[in-house]
């Protein structure tokens, strides 16, 4: 038991993330984004503290990625071993925001934050087009 905490506060075996996304292709700026954080839990029992999701482009020219909008959850949630947690999501994609192209894309990078141990993240592409 105590040799599974440890290697779960090294991040084996610890709680994971996931976004499903109810699609992945948005047809304007301004569109909503549904979906869920799918949380499975690890091989012992974890006190989650809050979940980050940033919404991410990044520029192929330029080479750089910049936050453009995020969200936070704060949560005193306890997941136990192989358990598995839907919390919903929504999000609202910047009205500024540019089309896809070859150039420009976009992701969610999200982040599970635990009170001990290592964190979780995840990263889903979606188009705007």
């Amino acid at each position: 038991m105590i040799l599974r905490k440890y290697m779960s506060l090294l991040g084996v075996g610890s709680a994971q993330i996931n976004l499903i996304l109810q699609k992945e292709t948005y047809y304007k700026p301004g569109d909503p984004v549904h979906g869920y954080f799918l949380i499975k839990g690890g091989v012992i029992k974890q006190q989650l503290k809050r979940i980050d999701c940033d919404l991410v482009v990044s520029d192929q020219t330029t080479n750089e990625e910049k936050v453009i909008d995020a969200t936070t959850i704060l949560t005193s949630t306890l997941i136990h071993s192989g358990e598995f947690k839907k919390i919903p999501f929504s999000f609202q994609i910047p009205a500024n925001a540019l089309a896809s192209t070859q150039e420009i894309s976009y992701h969610f990078k999200t982040k599970l934050t635990f009170n001990e141990g290592v964190v979780s993240t995840d990263h889903d592409i979606i188009q705007v087009i």
